[in-house]
C-alpha cells in the first residue's frame, strides 16, 4: 500500500507542485460499514497549493480528480 500512496503523492507533485501534500488512510473508519470492501481505501488528501487556491472548489476537485483518474 506504501508505494500506491507515493504514486499518488509522485502525480499531484508533478503535475502541482503544491507547498505541501499530506495523504491519510481513513480506511479503519469505514471498516463496519455494510458495503465496506477491503480491497478498497479510503483516503484523504489535504493539498496546499497556491494554484488550487485561486481556483473555485469544483474546479480544484476536477483538477484533483483528473490527475489521479487512473
Amino acid at each position: 500500500m506504501a508505494i500506491f500512496l507515493e504514486k499518488v503523492k509522485k502525480k499531484i507533485n508533478d503535475q502541482l507542485n503544491p507547498q505541501d501534500v499530506l495523504l491519510i488512510d481513513e480506511s479503519y473508519l469505514h471498516s463496519k460499514h455494510k458495503s465496506f470492501d477491503s480491497k478498497k481505501f479510503y483516503l484523504k488528501l489535504i493539498i496546499t497549493s497556491e494554484k488550487l487556491k485561486n481556483m473555485k472548489k469544483i474546479d480544484a476537485h476536477k483538477v484533483i480528480f483528473s490527475i489521479l483518474k487512473d
